[in-house]
């Protein structure tokens, strides 16, 4: 996303002619670009992309199961009460 980001600033500012970028090739500024496709398809060859979404899944899992304990009142980490 940073390499997006970073190729949008410099093709804003090639097109607006400013600074010294404004004097670069299209091959200098169009090259974050081309890095950003390149990590996509490592990450999403790699599994990458996808471990982060299962681990992401699992969390709210978790966070939703122990909301639903808290809300009957069995909090499993506080002693039982007899």
């Amino acid at each position: 996303m940073y390499m997006v980001v970073l190729g949008l600033l410099l093709l804003i500012l090639k097109l607006a002619e400013f600074g010294p970028v404004g004097n670069w090739s299209y091959w200098a500024v169009l090259w974050p670009f081309a890095l950003a496709v390149i990590w996509w398809s490592y990450a999403d060859s790699s599994g990458w992309n996808k471990r982060r979404e299962i681990e992401k899944m699992e969390d709210r899992k978790r966070k939703r199961r122990q909301d639903n304990l808290e809300a009957l009142g069995m909090d499993p980490r506080s002693r039982r009460k007899r």
